[in-house]
């Protein structure tokens, strides 16, 4: 299909209009465009294509949990054409060559640009710097650094990436947990935790991470990312950096924006996840900073596991849940279902201020002579969310929840990766 028209698409803005793709390019967006092909959108909105700063593919080395096709497949089920893929891998995303091998994984697949980030420290042990200019450097071009699953917790270590990245514009996406309040934690700190017997996990644990390193931004001009922003007093912290002109960008999780942490009264370890779930009031929190603009994006942190790593007790579980196919629909409940805010904001969170933080300059916009990476929602749908998923792994705490919105076309670089809400194999996006 070298040439097509998606027909009377809303887009972001509310306008109606026609889309013709070319060549895996957008050639025209106007009324009453023709093509051998058209495709009708009456009634869907047409964002641009998702890009997640926060996916955690496990390969190399953890194929069990997920590999790089079933995870871009289960992304571009959720309508994303671009996932950023954490470095806790085995061996870890450290080297050049560990982030090139990712990377052609990636394009191997087929299914969503994968861009590798880069461990900030070797091995993740939080000792030294990795090579951080190799991997920037190489043909995975890295931008984004981060030790995700662990806290760069060493102050200094911590300025010292700062300062290295600003050479090529990098950014560090900090894991914000002082270790040694976390010891041996298990859930949200307060009063579920107290009740339930469980070591508490606190909030200051978060925050006082997050206040040391917007600082070391500040005092080294550089830009730090706050990965899975999940507290009140967080949501404080970077609105007070904003407004004193620091270089600081946050995320949130779905999962922080809808679930508390009163689900872990029914000790099911689906529900266990690092940063742990939080109060309603926290809930509250962050929704409000995700539409005020505090919060930049949202970002799934999916965290796929086997089985073994989820049915078991509490204590012995694995942190992490999945989130790729729900990511809209979780967007959508917040932001337009509430009343709160609208589809530009929402095309904001999950695809055009990620992609600008990341500098994906092939993602985040729809626009003549832009690549073609486009996301189709039906709005209207309410849809009961079902174990069955493309990803390997089937820890998500949303199933047999309604939600709202479906992703009915996902469109990456020109060509279908979802149509009509069903997954295309490799021949047919070839």
């Amino acid at each position: 299909m070298n040439s097509f028209v998606l027909k009377n698409a809303q887009l972001s803005d509310g306008q109606i209009a026609d889309i013709k793709i070319s060549s895996g390019v957008i050639a025209e967006i106007g009324s009453n465009l023709s093509a051998e092909t058209q495709i009708d959108c009456a009634g869907l909105i047409a964002l641009p294509g998702f890009v997640d700063l926060h996916t955690h593919l496990r390969e190399p080395g953890y194929e069990a949990s997920e590999t790089v096709l079933t995870g871009t497949q289960s992304a571009a089920l959720g309508g994303f054409t671009a996932v950023h893929a954490m470095a806790n891998t085995d061996p870890v995303a450290d080297t050049a060559g560990v982030v090139e091998q990712i990377r052609s994984l990636g394009i191997e697949a087929g299914y969503v640009d994968v861009f590798p980030i880069g461990a900030v420290t070797v091995g993740l042990e939080g000792k030294q710097l990795a090579e951080l200019g190799a991997m920037a450097n190489s043909k995975a071009a890295v931008k984004v650094f981060s030790d995700d699953g662990k806290c760069v917790s060493d102050p200094l270590l911590m300025r010292r990436a700062l300062e290295y990245v600003k050479a090529f514009g990098g950014v560090i996406a900090q894991h914000a947990q002082e270790p040694r309040l976390t010891v041996g934690a298990q859930m949200n700190a307060g009063v579920v935790s107290s009740e339930l017997g469980l070591a508490g996990w606190p909030a200051v644990a978060e925050e006082s991470i997050i206040a040391r390193d917007v600082l070391l931004a500040e005092h080294v001009g550089s830009r730090i990312h706050i990965c899975h922003l999940s507290t009140k007093g967080s949501v404080e912290i970077v609105r007070w950096a904003k407004s004193r002109g620091i270089n600081v960008t946050a995320e949130v999780t779905p999962h922080h924006l809808l679930l508390t942490d009163e689900l872990a009264r029914t000790y099911d370890p689906i529900y266990k996840v690092n940063p742990p779930l939080r109060t309603e009031q926290d809930v509250l929190a962050l929704r409000e900073a995700l539409v005020d603009g505090t919060i930049d994006i949202i970002a799934t942190d999916h965290a796929p596991h086997p089985i073994e790593a989820k049915d078991c007790e509490w204590n012995a579980a694995a942190f992490g849940m999945v989130g790729l196919e729900t990511a809209a629909s979780v967007a959508q409940l917040v932001l337009i279902e509430s009343g709160k805010s609208d589809w530009a904001r929402l095309a904001s969170v999950l695809s055009s201020k990620p992609a600008q933080i990341a500098n994906d300059s092939e993602h985040g916009e729809i626009a003549v002579g832009r690549k073609a990476n486009i996301a189709i929602i039906d709005p209207k749908v309410q849809r009961k969310i079902a174990r069955a998923t493309a990803s390997k792994s089937l820890n998500n705490p949303y199933v047999d929840r309604e939600l709202p919105g479906a992703v009915v076309h996902t469109i990456y670089n020109g060509r279908f990766t979802v149509k009509n809400g069903a997954l295309q194999n490799k021949e047919e996006i070839a």
